[in-house]
């Protein structure tokens, strides 16, 4: 009580400088993940206005492809070639031993053109401010940033953006906001951990491989049993049970943008570098075309229907707003399973054992090349390709929402079982094809000059 009667001036939210509160809203930089270069082409494609990425070392991500150093030459050119900026992940904990070889990282990083680096390490953060001033600094989520302190403290080590930690609600950040003048990026969608940000040390204890280290082998997506204090029992949960106690829904908040903006953040960052290009390609272009909407007519902005749908289609473990809305409790966790649920498709009718095909009602289309899972009552999850549909006899490509569809099927299935499609062929092949070709278009303005007895000149310059 001593300590708040000291600095009451402090803590008093009108003592606190908010000279930054009427800054003019600007559209946020829309930042997706590049855990390849085809990843990299995929978000730039739909309409990313930054990539992050990561080397083969110190990058949190080390599962990921990521890219070696002449990868990342490319990967730089490409994207500034077509406007958009790249950040690199440098966001491990740095040990002793590592840090010549991370400045020697960082010299070649800025030399090539990087727009900032991602980092977590605060020794590492010292060392660049004196020995690279001009180089920009964005702050890892793994530094657990979740209050205007946090952000000033950072900001006087020449920190020029802080991305918050995944626990931050919207009016935190909006009062982060007025309250500081740093950029501030925030995760929008994929997926969360279980503990606070930066601060997860199952994976090291469990198996030796710490998540700050970029070595995370995801334990939280395990099954567990939960069982009383004092007992010694080791049973695996049963069949059936909710049993993912430590596995997150996936973030999504493409219907609060409007809150996401008018809070003041700069920078909307989509999680993903282990996902596939398809993934990051889709993602992207809906997070671009419903952010185009909002400001160009924010009054009547809105989420459409076949935008939930894709999302949901192309990897989900349920959703969730995250703690942007305040603390979500249980509904934060995905205790069924800890990977791709897909999009509920129908239920099972009728199955031909000697025939080996099932029927299935459907609530919405399916169409060869598709993949489903059914959730059988017993014996777990069976997942299947549709190769081949029969409607009312007949051999089709696509069966539609209402129709019962017969298709091959070698597991044993029952009557009321629960089909979802967890591989939509047409959106993956739509997510292909928007970056298989370079489509982005540049606006430049090209000035000619002609004179007699000189060489004609061109100039072209991105206005």
């Amino acid at each position: 009580m001593e300590w708040e009667k000291r600095n009451r001036h402090f803590l008093a939210p009108g003592n606190i400088n908010d000279s930054h509160n009427n800054r003019p809203k600007l559209k946020p930089e829309l930042l997706a993940p590049a855990g390849e270069m085809a990843a990299l082409k995929a978000a730039v494609e739909n309409g990313a206005d930054a990539v992050y990425l990561g080397g083969k070392a110190f990058s949190a991500r080390a599962s990921a492809a990521n890219f070696s150093h002449s990868e990342l030459i490319e990967a730089v050119k490409y994207a500034h070639l077509r406007g958009v900026k790249a950040y690199v992940a440098v966001n491990t904990l740095i040990d002793n031993q590592e840090m010549a070889e991370a400045l020697e990282y960082a010299f070649f990083l800025h030399q090539i053109g990087v727009d900032a680096l991602i980092i977590q390490d605060l020794g590492l953060l010292s060392v660049l401010r004196r020995v690279l001033p001009e180089l920009k600094l964005h702050a890892s989520t793994q530094m657990t940033i979740h209050n205007a302190e946090g952000v000033r403290f950072l900001a006087k080590w020449g920190v020029d953006r802080i991305v918050l930690a995944r626990e931050v609600s919207l009016a935190q950040i909006a009062q982060i906001h007025t309250q500081t003048s740093c950029e501030l990026e925030v995760f929008i969608h994929g997926a969360l951990c279980i503990s606070y940000s930066g601060q997860c040390l199952l994976s090291s204890f469990i198996g030796g491989r710490s998540g700050n280290r970029g070595r995370c082998a995801q334990p939280c997506r395990l099954a567990y049993s939960l069982e009383p204090a004092g007992t010694e029992s080791t049973k695996p949960p049963a069949k059936g049970e909710a049993s993912h106690l430590l596995s997150t829904r996936d973030l999504n908040t493409l219907e609060l943008l409007p809150q996401l903006v008018e809070a003041g953040v700069s920078s909307l960052k989509i999680e993903g570098r282990m996902k596939r290009p398809e993934y990051v390609a889709t993602v992207v272009r809906i997070y671009r075309q419903a952010l185009d909407r909002l400001f160009n007519n924010p009054a009547d902005f809105q989420v459409n229907a076949a935008e939930k749908r894709d999302l949901e289609q192309i990897f989900n473990r349920e959703f969730t707003p995250g703690y942007l809305l305040g603390n979500p409790g249980r509904d934060l966790m995905s205790h069924q399973r800890p990977n791709n649920r897909g999009v509920y498709l129908g239920r099972v009718i009728r199955y031909d054992r000697q025939r080996k095909q099932v029927r299935i009602k459907l609530e919405d289309t399916l169409r060869c090349g598709d993949g489903i899972e059914i959730w059988v009552t017993k014996g777990g999850r069976q997942g299947l390709t549709v190769n081949k549909l029969l409607v009312n006899g007949t051999l089709r490509e696509e069966a539609y929402a209402g129709e019962e569809a017969i298709i091959a099927g070698e597991a044993a299935m029952h009557p009321g079982d629960r089909v979802f499609k967890t591989y939509d062929g047409q959106l993956m092949s739509r997510a292909l094809e928007s970056f298989r070709q370079t489509q982005r278009r540049i606006p430049l303005r090209v000035k000619v000059t002609a004179a007699v007895g000189e060489p004609l000149v061109l100039e072209a310059v991105d206005p």
